[in-house]
């Protein structure tokens, strides 16, 4: 049983004070507020915090992170990636983010991730991934504008037209891909000249979107330009990713679809930043720069418009671990600190499709919890720093006021 000042349920936005949850297991057996402890009933007193479901990333890549492009690029393994990516995701568990839906790896790192730590081998937040991303040809996941000799393999899966995109879909569910990422349009982190230019035709989405289906899989796809995301959202993709030059018709069709927008905005603060200390090549800022300038106000003009958001970051193009810093710049967005919490939280969940088990503090739902110094409903910055995270009824990280001892 867990003892705390402040709960919030994110869903309902409601605050429970004096708030006892008890865990059985792996999951949440009840929430009650002013209630006390039967007797010999160990109690695990958390003092003056306040108690959330365990945070959603929903676009993470724990199999790297940005230290130096080219050295990233050329001179690291996906041996190399491995050995690091077990450090990246402890570090995100104890971040506060219990869960990550992972939208894209080398040589499927993140199937193996996830299923270690199914397997208890190692520690991280729970997993959902889409293995390789599906990329065109001189695309955002090909390697452009280098020597016709160089060749990196396992980064992507490169596929053009409608059949090589079925076989491409059916080959990373085969290998273990929980969902499907396709890369719809050009972006920031390749060496393309455009930021946002279409790259697979309504007919090529359509069939990656058919064929996931068919098999049970949903799709996320990358899209930075108006057209892009039109087509993917057409095509019934589940979540746009980035979104950032949506346009007004764009904002209808992904409200009319029931799409969700996933605004990544502090890693495009951090590349604007930092992007010169990680080496990145100066037109990838100046991309990014230029995409700066208007995606704020688009993103605003969708959430205005009712279209749903949930929280995702790019986690790999900034340190692992400190996902929570993008709560700050979604209120840039008019968001108020439940929305952002909301989208971290049951709107993730709901993305997902893991609405009962996760993103919300209920009875049935997984033991996934976190604990704050302060309200994070009036400062979202508390979030940045998590003095309690449980996963599945354990405990990753704990600053108790007392530790568990029957009561």
């Amino acid at each position: 049983m867990l003892r705390a000042a402040h709960v919030i349920e994110p869903r309902s936005g409601k605050r429970f004070d004096n708030a006892m949850i008890v865990v059985d297991g792996e999951k949440i057996t009840s929430v009650t507020a002013g209630g006390t402890a039967p007797a010999g009933v160990p109690v695990l007193d958390l003092g003056d915090v306040t108690v959330l479901p365990g945070l959603i990333d929903v676009h993470t890549h724990l199999s790297g992170e940005s230290h130096d492009y080219y050295t990233d690029l050329f001179r690291r393994s996906p041996i190399d990636a491995a050995v690091r990516a077990h450090i990246y995701a402890k570090r995100t568990l104890e971040a506060g983010f219990t869960t990550v839906r992972d939208v894209g790896a080398p040589e499927l790192i993140d199937v193996a991730m996830r299923n270690a730590i199914n397997e208890g081998v190692m520690e991280g937040p729970r997993m959902l991934v889409a293995t390789l991303a599906l990329s065109a040809t001189g695309g955002h996941g090909d390697l452009n504008n280098f020597s016709p000799y160089v060749h990196i393999q396992g980064m992507s899966n490169i596929a053009d037209g409608v059949d090589e995109l079925r076989k491409a879909v059916r080959t990373n569910i085969k290998y273990g891909a929980d969902w499907i990422k396709v890369l719809a349009s050009a972006g920031v982190l390749s060496e393309e000249e455009s930021v946002g230019a279409p790259q697979y035709s309504q007919e090529e989405l359509n069939a990656v979107v058919t064929e996931a289906a068919t098999w049970g899989r949903k799709v996320a796809a990358h899209a930075h330009g108006a057209e892009a995301i039109k087509r993917a959202t057409r095509a019934g993709v589940a979540s746009i990713e980035h979104g950032g030059l949506v346009d007004e018709e764009g904002v209808r069709l992904m409200k009319e679809h029931g799409t969700f927008l996933v605004p990544d905005i502090y890693t495009d603060a951090y590349i604007l930043e930092h992007g010169k200390e990680i080496e990145l090549p100066d037109k990838m800022i100046e991309k990014e720069r230029l995409l700066r300038k208007a995606q704020n106000v688009n993103w605003r003009r969708a959430s205005a418009a009712g279209v749903r958001m949930a929280f995702g970051t790019d986690a790999g193009v900034y340190p692992h671990g400190t996902n929570a810093k993008q709560f700050k710049y979604l209120l840039e967005l008019g968001l108020t600190p439940l929305q952002t919490i909301q989208m971290a939280t049951s709107n993730a969940a709901d993305l997902l499709g893991w609405s009962e088990k996760v993103g919300t503090v209920a009875p049935g739902a997984w033991a996934d919890l976190i604990a704050v110094r302060g309200d994070p409903l009036t400062d979202v910055t508390v979030l940045e720093r998590p003095t309690f995270v449980m996963k599945g009824g354990t405990v990753y990280r704990s600053a108790a006021a007392s530790d568990s001892v029957p009561r």
